[in-house]
């Protein structure tokens, strides 16, 4: 079995951010979800657990930071094309989420755009030329001066 990831996020607003979640494309898994958390499916392998305040607060007492105000994380995945990356920002903001909270990444070879979701957690949305990842990190290394 292939290693699966589950990012578990603090959220305010439990159906708003199901509804959100929807919008860029994951699904909810009924089984792992009740009125205190939610399983968002983005693939077989990546998974966001949206936890209500109080039942985040089941697994931590730290404290939950505004994700408006600071990042611990920035959350990353991939996408298959760059007409995909715009897809999935443009429907992050479709669905109340802002659009590019950081820097629009494009090398030619690799591109990537942002989203923040309401509670503003942020994802990255990345696209790499298969044939460039399949050649290496020295085909798109920065030439180093003589």
């Amino acid at each position: 079995m292939s290693k699966m990831i589950f990012v578990n996020l603090p959220v305010a607003d439990l159906s708003r951010s199901i509804a959100f979640y929807e919008a860029v494309g994951a699904t909810r898994n009924p089984m792992f979800s009740d009125d205190t958390a939610a399983c968002m499916v983005f693939s077989d392998t990546i998974h966001a657990m949206l936890l209500t305040h109080d039942k985040w607060r089941t697994f931590t007492d730290r404290t939950i930071p505004n994700a408006h105000d600071s990042a611990q994380v920035l959350i990353c995945v991939s996408e298959e094309s760059r007409q995909a990356v715009d897809g999935v920002a443009e429907r992050a903001g479709k669905a109340g989420g802002a659009i590019d909270p950081t820097p629009v990444q494009d090398y030619g070879f690799m591109y990537g755009r942002s989203f923040a979701d309401p509670d503003g957690h942020i994802w990255e949305v990345m696209w790499m030329d298969p044939a460039a990842a399949a050649a290496g990190p020295e085909t798109f290394a920065e030439p180093q001066p003589a």
